[in-house]
């Protein structure tokens, strides 16, 4: 496999490539990344060199020859034709183009599908609209060349944005403080590790159990770990009987990431709720002078013995100056009228200003919003950029309540918060009051995704002080500046939750796997192992087609964990009552048999997803 990139997403994607995947991988960068950001490229640089040191260590020392893992690194400034020829684009597998300039990757896509056009291609572009018709032309242009028809599989194409890759892992980050997160159907689900139960106590299997964890006492649940795991290490996708063996366990289950606090009073588009017609002042005034006409009103009653609903009607007339004059009437009657009229002075300019109120809101309907009084429980977003965009709208497709804080009011994400009318904060975060503006003394967390590491923990460290127990996520893009942050955090505020998260290693994972084939959508650590996420067709798969799902599973191998449903096919058809629902239904019953056009979701570990995919296994995963 190739990687060809200018930043430090080239050179996280490779060692996934090497580190989970066990690929023969060829790094092409330029020469300059050694004098740009040196402290932080030039040190994933020399972890991505150690690791290929200690692959190609092993492999000496095994004498088997075995080239997996194996990789080397080219200089070139440009993915030209005769740097993709002499990184081998014509023999390789895959070929990632992660370059920060679409127009680059663009241009090397298109001279290495002309090379080999059977290359599976991943593409790093942000414009998305533009990464569709790329992907549509290159795919066409591989059916073309190789004869296979479209939607064949053969010279594939993928493009990839790393804000929207990096996007859902901070969104769930914010929300439930974990980044073992896998993106499917638009659900996130996430990966949590839960304590042994106490005796007598039944735990909540979530949607499976995928994984028991390192035995801390003498289980006999240990003593077959996957992978050649030891006799107490972690055991990958065990079955019933041995999670109900394990005693002193803990378990890791899969969950979908679900929000259940406050949410924002989104009101109707374009039509403003009645509260933010008027101004406080306003309301006061109108409610001031409504409480002097039934005053009023009363006191006409008491003082002429007239019906509430007379009195009241009279006192209306002389407040609009439409009545008789009371010349004639007693001194109370009199003094009454002349109130009355004094009112209704009052009231002419407090109606003028309602007016001009209620106008001016609704021609700035489409502007920013300010946050809402008494709003609490909500996310506060610094940043309105390439990665903040991109995780404001996956907030908001969870309904979680945001305010977002941006500096700069031509910001890309501006346009974004108007349609969503999501309230903004315009100021610079490291003033005074900005935060507080944001609510940030009442918030359920902060994500601080601006471009300036600086800024971010200046941020975070002035909202700690506000908050001390607040829920915080950094994007930082310096590894070791952002380990010594985090333990500096996690040692002046031990209960409070802490967060620091890079977008080239939360995006490298997607990359990789798009490499390895479409069909794999993400993976998730256990301890020292990784299990694996893939969307297969049953059709070709002897070990799925004609099977139930129960006969399916193959203990720490992979496990059957959803059904995609197509839009001809009733949900109630496949899913069990009360089953959690989407287009993918889960929850499915042992009983169902998989046709060969169905298409499933599956959790696998490495050497079971090669098995069943007919992958090559050439290395063993490491203890």
């Amino acid at each position: 496999m190739v990687v060809c990139g200018d930043d430090g997403l080239a050179h996280r994607l490779a060692a996934e490539l090497r580190g989970v995947y066990r690929e023969q991988v060829t790094l092409v960068v330029p020469p300059s990344v050694r004098r740009v950001r040196q402290p932080v490229v030039g040190r994933a640089r020399a972890a991505s060199a150690a690791l290929l040191d200690m692959v190609n260590a092993a492999v000496n020392r095994t004498g088997n020859g075995d080239p997996g893992g194996a990789g080397r690194e080219l200089e070139a400034t440009e993915p030209t034709e005769d740097v993709l020829a002499d990184a081998g684009v014509e023999r390789a597998t895959a070929l990632a183009l992660v370059y920060d300039d679409d127009e680059t990757n663009i241009r090397a896509a298109l001279t290495a599908r002309r090379l080999n056009p059977r290359l599976r291609l991943v593409l790093r572009l942000y414009n998305r609209r533009l990464g569709q018709h790329i992907e549509e032309l290159l795919d066409q242009s591989a059916a073309l060349a190789t004869g296979d028809g479209p939607g064949s599989g053969t010279g594939s194409t993928t493009v990839l944005s790393d804000a929207d890759t990096a996007a859902p892992a901070l969104a769930a980050t914010a929300l439930v403080g974990t980044g073992k997160v896998v993106e499917t159907d638009g659900l996130l689900l996430r990966a949590v590790e839960r304590d042994p139960p106490r005796p007598g106590e039944v735990a909540d299997p979530g949607l499976c159990t995928l994984a028991l964890l390192s035995a801390t006492s003498n289980d006999p649940a240990g003593a077959d770990g996957s992978e050649g795991s030891g006799e107490q290490g972690p055991r990958l996708l065990p079955d019933e009987a041995a999670v109900r063996a394990a005693t002193g366990r803990g378990t890791v289950v899969l969950e979908q990431v679900s929000y259940s606090g406050p949410a924002l009073p989104a009101g109707r588009a374009g039509v403003p709720a009645f509260g933010e017609l008027f101004s406080r002042r306003l309301r006061w005034s109108l409610a001031g002078l409504a409480a002097c006409v039934v005053a009023l009103a009363v006191a006409l009653m008491l003082v002429t013995g007239d019906h509430p609903l007379h009195a009241t009607y009279v006192t209306l007339l002389d407040l609009f100056s439409i009545n008789e004059p009371a010349h004639n009437d007693d001194v109370g009657r009199q003094i009454l009228q002349l109130l009355s009229g004094f009112v209704g002075l009052l009231l002419l300019p407090v109606l003028l200003a309602a007016v001009l109120e209620a106008l001016g809101t609704f021609r700035s309907a489409s502007a920013l919003r300010k946050p809402p009084r008494g709003l609490g429980g909500h996310v506060v977003l610094l940043g309105l950029g390439k990665i903040g965009t991109r995780v404001l709208t996956r907030l908001r497709e969870m309904d979680i309540p945001v305010v977002c804080v941006e500096a700069d009011p031509e910001a890309r994400g501006m346009a974004t918060a108007r349609r969503l009318r999501v309230p903004v904060v315009l100021g610079d975060v490291t003033q005074e009051g900005v935060l507080e503006a944001a609510k940030i003394h009442r918030a359920h967390s902060l994500l601080a995704l601006t471009s300036v590491d600086t800024t971010n923990l200046e941020a975070v460290l002035y909202a700690r002080s506000v908050r001390s127990r607040l829920r915080v996520v950094l994007r930082l893009y310096d590894d070791d500046f952002a380990t010594a942050v985090y333990r500096t955090l996690r040692a002046a505020h031990p209960r409070a939750l802490t967060r620091s998260r890079s977008v080239t290693h939360l995006a490298a994972p997607s990359f990789a796997g798009a490499m390895m084939g479409r069909q794999i959508l993400g993976a998730i650590p256990v301890e020292r192992r990784v299990l694996l996420f893939a969307a297969v067709e049953v059709a070709g798969h002897p070990q799925l087609e004609g099977k139930t799902v129960g006969e399916t599973f193959r203990a720490g191998a992979w496990r059957v964990l959803a059904l995609e449903v197509s839009d001809g096919e009733r949900v109630e058809d496949v899913a069990p009552e009360g089953a959690r629902q989407s287009r993918l239904v889960w929850e499915l019953p042992d009983t169902y048999v998989l046709r060969g056009s169905d298409r499933v979701v599956l959790a696998a570990t490495r050497r079971g997803l090669a098995e069943l995919l007919g992958r090559r296994a050439r290395q063993r995963s490491p203890g």
